[in-house]
This record gives C-alpha cells, structure tokens and sequence, in this order.
C-alpha cells in the first residue's frame, strides 16, 4: 500500500493547517503499559497538525463544522509547532473523540497548552456574541493536553503500528520542527510545517530535509524577499526613533507567540545602547508574558549557542528597567493614566482581538501616534486593512478613523522568505529527490509563484495541492487518489 496524504487545511490558504497521512498498519505491537495494538484497521492514520484557520468567519464549515475524516479512527497527532493556525482546532478534535496521542517537541507542549487555554475564552466570547455554542471549552483542553507526549529533535519514534516519525528543527519558533513521517516499506513524506526566517537571533538555523519521498513545504513569503537581518534592525530602530521624536504613543501589535520575544530583544539592545531614548514600554498581555517565562526556560537548551552564552551572562534577554508587564485588567487600564509618549506592545498580531484593539480604538484617530507592524496580516483582518491604507477600521464593534502614521516594516516574520525557500528546496532535492513537492500554507498566488520557480530553477516536480485532495506516495510515483 503506499503512503496516501490529504490536505484537510493549509491548501491555497496560509492558516488552518490540517493534513492527514495513511499508511499500510505494521504489526501488532506490544504498546507502552503492556496492551497490545487490537484493531482490526489495515490502516494507520497520523494527523500532521490541526489549526485553525485566522481571519475567517468563526462560523465558516471548515473552523465549527464535522472534520473531514473520521476523528475516532486517528491512531495519533503531531505537531510541527504551538502557532494557533496549528494547534487551534485540537481541542474540538479531543471533544469529538480523538484519544490517541498527541506528538511534540517538549518546548512546544508547554507552548500549546497557553495558546489552547488562551483561545478558549477568546472563542467563547466569539460564540456569545454569535449566540451559538462554544468551539470547545476548558475540559476539552484539559483532556488534550493529557494525551500529549514529548518527542526530542532527531528521536525515530513508532506513533502508529507501521509509521514512524523523526523530527527536525525549523528555526520558525522555540520547538518548531519539520515532521517525517516513514512507513514499514520505507516510503517517507515529510511536512515542514513553517520554515524559519534564518538567521534569527534567537533559534539555530533550519536544518534541511534530504531523505523525503514527498515534501510538503510551506509558502507563505515564497514570492517575496525580507530585508537582510541588520537592515530590519536598523529600521526598526529609526523609525521607533522618528515615532519617539512625534511624542505620540507607539502601538505594536504583536503575535504573542515568538514576534515578541524577538521585540523585547531588540528593545532591550537599542536600550542599552543608547539608540533610543528611555520611554516606557507597556507588554499589555497576559499570554506573551508567560510565554516569554517559556522562552527563558527553555532558551538555556534550544536557542542558538551565541544566544544561550548571551543569557549565561545577562539575568534576561527579554528585561529590561522601564518595561511594565500588565496581567490583569486593572494594571492595563491603568496604562492610558501613563504618559501620552510610550510603546504598547500587545495581541493580536493581526489586531483582530485581544488587548491591542482597545488600545487602537483609542490612538489611533491621534496624528501623533505610529502604529508599527511587524508581521503577516492575514486578508480580511484589521490589520490588512491598516497595512493597506484604509482611513477607516473596524475594530471592536466600533468604527475608527485612522490619522495615525502606519509603519509596515518587513523582515520580522517567523517565516522565510522566497530565496530562503528556495534554498530549502534545494537541499530537499539535493540527495534524495523527492518524487513531489507539495506547495501549502500560502496564498494561492504565492504557492503558484513558489512552485513555478521550484521547477524553472531547480527542475522538481512542484504541485500546489486544493483542499481535500489525496495524492498516493511510493518511493517510485507520485499520483493523485
């Protein structure tokens, strides 16, 4: 039998990855705690990944409605990384009977448990105002993570009678890893999930996968270039200078989940410096601030090794004497009795919720202030809409005129760009050379462009999948089911 792979999310749309890989069932094993493999199934089924797809509707089929496989019959889950466009839907998963395990390296675990919690309340609340029932809720969360299972980078793990995963690192975000997944026979496919923008000041590089029968990769910056690292690092300086020198309020909206950390970082060294002048600086959510607590736990182990010897010798990486962290409601409300002259950094990335649409609603019709983007805004989202030039924003109910300066600095995404990609590709196709390349989690455009210059440039075999699709893998072939 060969490999069958189905792409339940993440074709033509950048969130929402989903994917779904079959294989021929080994033989009955002896499970860890005694009990033997008793199904009676000829397949193994491995889920790659179950997010949830940002800047739709909640409402939409493909976030509320019925999965398009049969929950109960995955034998196991693996994630590439803790992103909610990748992890969001697992607990609507669990509640609809999935109870095998769910693989991921140990930084992510502790990852996705905070975004799965976080996007509870923010889900309920959606589905109040929609007057419909929750996605999931608490319970749903608390049976997921129990079924959660730590894997390390570069471990062969059995996680279905005959299919076996390896892991590698991405560089995307802290635990962020490429998944292989190898039948009995040998087959592999491999999903990379997000790649990296390497090098990043924090993580090591990504590492290459040469030893797929099929590769699926992700796109979402494959027909665009970022600025080289220092020229990002230079222009985020200036303009945070410019924006101090208007004596306004800066806001940044950033995902809480590594675009963060990389701020306070980069904060903490123009600080120190003296670049900037010392304003303060406002981390007005709940979630970044504990999931930058796991990036310092787990730093000491997986950042780059200049950043690891970099934390030995400073107390953090991520402090520094005028940051003001706000927990509760009260501690952020106080925020707006501070000076006009500060910087909010705040959730969500894409200013479709959380903490920074308040603060937007009430900066933003001000000349002086700059809002700074530093990230992906998905269509339809406040932040698009900014991005693009809109003099008119919805956000919170509420409709906002824009005066204030919109700074969209490019570079600062987690994602590699289009000449990254290519490299990877390259290395994909260097050794062993993958019958396939499947090009996903992109805009349609951008999956068509990456796939064109995959086969102009270095001569593979690209597809850009549509959703739904099964295609059938063996190490001689590659054709659609």
């Amino acid at each position: 039998m060969a490999i069958r792979l189905g792409f339940y999310g993440g074709a033509g749309k950048v969130t929402g990855s989903n994917f779904l890989v079959e294989g021929r069932r080994g033989k009955a094993k002896t499970a860890e705690g005694g009990s033997p493999d008793t199904s009676h199934s000829e397949v193994s089924r491995v889920l790659v990944d179950c997010g949830i797809e940002q800047g739709a509707d909640f409402v939409e089929a493909h976030i509320y409605g019925l999965f398009p496989y049969d929950v109960a019959s995955i034998d196991a889950l693996v994630l590439t990384h803790a992103h909610l466009d990748h992890v969001g839907r697992i607990p609507k998963l669990v509640k609809d009977g999935f109870r095998g395990k769910i693989y991921m390296t140990p930084p992510t675990k502790d990852l996705a448990e905070l975004i799965m919690r976080d996007s509870v309340g923010i889900l309920t609340h959606e589905a109040a105002r929609l007057r419909i029932a929750p996605l999931y809720e608490e319970q749903d969360v608390d049976t997921a993570v129990r079924l959660i299972e730590t894997l390390d980078y570069h471990v062969e793990k059995e996680v279905a009678p005959g299919l076996s995963v390896y892991l590698r690192n991405t560089g995307h975000i802290l635990g962020s890893a490429s998944v292989r997944i190898t039948d009995e026979d040998g087959t592999t496919v491999a999903l990379t999930g997000d790649i990296g923008n390497s090098p990043s000041p924090l993580l090591p590089d990504w590492e290459p996968v040469p030893d797929a029968d099929a590769l699926v990769m992700e796109s979402v910056y494959g027909d665009r270039l970022h600025p080289p690292q220092a020229a990002r690092v230079e222009k985020l300086r200036d303009t945070l200078k410019e924006a101090i020198a208007r004596g306004g309020t800066i806001l940044i909206p950033a995902f809480s989940l590594e675009r963060t950390q990389l701020m306070l970082y980069e904060l903490s060294k123009f600080f120190a410096n003296g670049e900037l002048p010392k304003i303060p600086v406002y981390l007005d959510s709940p979630l970044a601030i504990k999931v930058t607590s796991v990036y310092e736990k787990w730093g000491p182990t997986y950042f780059k090794p200049a950043t690891e010897e970099e934390m030995k010798h400073e107390k953090s990486i991520f402090e520094f004497p005028f940051l003001t962290k706000t927990l509760s409601p009260e501690d952020s409300a106080a925020i707006a009795k501070g000076p006009k002259q500060k910087i909010i950094i705040a959730g969500a990335g894409m200013s479709h919720g959380g903490r920074i649409g308040h603060w937007e609603a009430r900066y933003l019709p001000d000349p002086a202030t700059t809002l700074v983007i530093v990230g992906y805004q998905a269509p339809g989202t406040p932040g698009r809409h900014m991005m693009e030039g809109t003099s008119h924003v919805r956000l919170g109910g509420q409709d906002i005129t824009l005066r204030a300066k919109v700074e969209n600095l490019e570079g600062w995404s987690a994602h590699a760009d289009r000449d990254e990609l290519l490299k990877f590709a390259e290395a994909a196709l260097a050794e062993k050379r993958p019958k396939a390349i499947f090009v996903a989690l992109g805009e349609p455009a951008t999956e068509r462009f990456l796939a064109q210059r995959i086969h102009d440039y270095l001569g593979g075999n690209a597809i850009v999948p549509e959703y739904g699709e099964t295609w059938e893998i063996t190490k001689d072939s590659v054709k659609k089911a």
